[in-house]
């Protein structure tokens, strides 16, 4: 459902399936969460192909991480797993969703990813945000008109791939790595997790015993390069502008 009084979120984190944001961005989730913004997470599909669990399990699995890191709303719009397509009906769910919520932010998979529904949600992000300003493109809520929105604040967090280059962006996540590990488990379906996940089903890259190991690894190394102990990077599509320098100093 989508809600029905949330509007000027802070931040909208568009993911393909359910895990993909708490696995990439959970950190900057829980950040943003803690000093009380308000976050939307919007997964594309249930996940029902997924070699693991099922999507009625994921659903549950998905409410109770979005629970754990303190977002205001998690919506599903129920678009096809493995066969993602950046068509107008894909565009026009995500367009009408930017404009419910009109957030400062939005956040979504990268442009190039091991999995190909990771890089159609990118697809469609980029071309909802430019169309969800365009005021010939009608869409109603409610019956009412929705108000065109964009913002140029629209950054790609990272997933199996690295990024092409060095991250726009990373973000000290070393207050809330932890409640993210808490929100990655909640998926035990997806995760192993000892004595919740399922040892009869088959192993994928994310259920090996080492995979929470090697996010840790790789928070601990974006950590190293700005000098925290975990960290997130992310890659801005615009130039990111300050008001002051002194907000790169910070407290």
């Amino acid at each position: 459902m989508v809600g029905e009084n949330l509007t000027n979120i802070d931040a909208i984190f568009f993911g393909a399936h359910p895990d993909d944001v708490e696995l990439s961005a959970g950190g900057a989730i829980a950040n943003m969460t803690k000093e009380g913004k308000k976050v939307v997470i919007v997964d594309f599909t249930q996940g029902e192909l997924g070699t693991r669990g099922s999507a009625k399990i994921r659903k549950m699995e998905s409410e109770k991480a979005a629970e754990i890191l303190g977002v205001k709303e998690r919506i599903n719009l129920s678009l096809p797993d493995g066969f993602l397509t950046a068509n107008d009906k894909a565009i026009d769910k995500a367009i009408f969703v930017i404009r419910k919520y009109q957030p400062k932010i939005v956040v979504m998979p990268p442009e190039k990813e091991r999995h190909p529904d990771h890089e159609t949600a990118n697809r469609i992000v980029r071309s909802a945000m430019f169309k969800a300003g365009l005021t010939k493109i009608i869409t109603k809520d409610r019956g009412k008109h929705q108000e065109p929105y964009r913002t140029r604040k629209l950054l790609s967090y990272m997933q199996h791939y690295s990024f092409h280059t060095k991250p726009d962006i990373i973000i000290d996540i070393s207050d809330t790595f932890y409640l993210k590990l808490e929100a990655i488990k909640a998926y035990s379906s997806q995760i192993n997790v000892p004595g919740k996940s399922n040892p009869d089903e088959p192993q994928t890259l994310l259920s090996r015993p080492e995979f929470l190991e090697e996010l840790e690894a790789k928070a601990i190394y974006f950590g190293s390069q700005i000098g925290c102990r975990f960290a997130e990077p992310f890659m801005s599509v615009e130039p990111v502008g300050l008001k002051s320098l002194s907000l790169i100093v910070g407290e």
